[in-house]
């Protein structure tokens, strides 16, 4: 009868015991599980209203700060049944970097994508040339920065290669210059031509009286003068303004009686024995 009385007390005294750790497990679990997702959406909102942070960093620096919550957390419920954190910790480090080392690419990407959410040399909505690749860009994630081309490819490209490349941002300037040249015979009025270039600039909206566009003689080619035309504009108006200047060139010179060269070459033919 003794036996079975220390026995119940045993029982009970460790239910009661281990009862406790596992109520204080399972509060710390839920009080983490809470925590993090507030903390999550806390970042997130934090960084939307900032102004200062890329739309696409919010949604990863909430991923992180949950991870990271309930990292602790699970550290936390081990930790009330006595389990030794710090040499799980070690342990967690060692597989850690095994793994790190197997998935140095993926890491590559990671660690890229990362940068390039910090630094944002470029946004959602840019149009850019990467390696010789050019695109709109669509979606910058962790691994992958997913784009279309002018002509709506789907164009996915590692992050690491990003990294690595020269990146020009094609519509990161409000404003852009926009390069023309216009061949007219070597028989025409250079001045004239020059002066209808300007009318035309000068009636076009678009273009901008700051900085100055330039008209120049650019080269005396084979065939042609070559007069360099660079008006500045807004960036989007670039491409329309091109294709609109190039037409209005074309109207106004054949009015004026300006024309635009075609290739000649001369052909002298010898008879045998001349």
């Amino acid at each position: 009868m003794e036996n079975v009385d220390a026995l119940s007390s045993f029982v009970a005294e460790n239910l009661v015991f281990y009862g406790m750790q596992v109520i204080g497990a399972v509060a710390i679990l839920i009080v983490g599980w809470l925590a993090s997702k507030w903390a999550g959406r806390r970042v997130i909102t934090m960084s939307e209203s900032s102004g200062k942070i890329d739309e696409t960093v919010g949604p990863l620096l909430g991923k992180i700060t949950r991870i990271a919550v309930l990292a602790v957390t699970v550290l936390a419920v081990l930790g009330q049944f006595g389990v030794e954190t710090a040499s799980l910790i070690a342990v967690l480090g060692t597989i850690g970097l095994a793994i790190g080392l197997a998935l140095q690419g993926t890491l590559s990407n990671i660690a890229s994508g990362m940068m390039l959410l910090s630094l944002r040399p470029f946004s959602t909505g840019d149009a850019v040339e990467i390696g010789g690749t050019s695109g709109v860009v669509d979606e910058i994630g962790l691994f992958v920065t997913r784009m279309h081309s002018f002509d709506n490819k789907e164009i996915t490209v590692p992050n690491s290669r990003i990294w690595g490349s020269e990146i020009i941002n094609m519509t990161g300037r409000d404003t852009r210059r926009c390069d023309l040249e216009i061949g007219i015979g070597y028989d025409d009025d250079i001045d004239k031509a020059m002066r209808i270039i300007g009318e035309v600039l000068a009636g076009e909206e678009r273009v901008l009286d700051e900085p100055e566009p330039l008209i120049a003689v650019g080269a005396l080619g084979d065939n042609a003068v070559v007069l360099r035309v660079r008006p500045w504009t807004r960036t989007p108006d670039l491409w329309p303004l091109r294709y609109d200047l190039i037409k209005a060139f074309k109207q106004r010179f054949d009015a004026e009686g300006i024309s635009f060269p075609y290739p000649q070459r001369d052909v002298h033919l010898f008879r045998e024995g001349e």
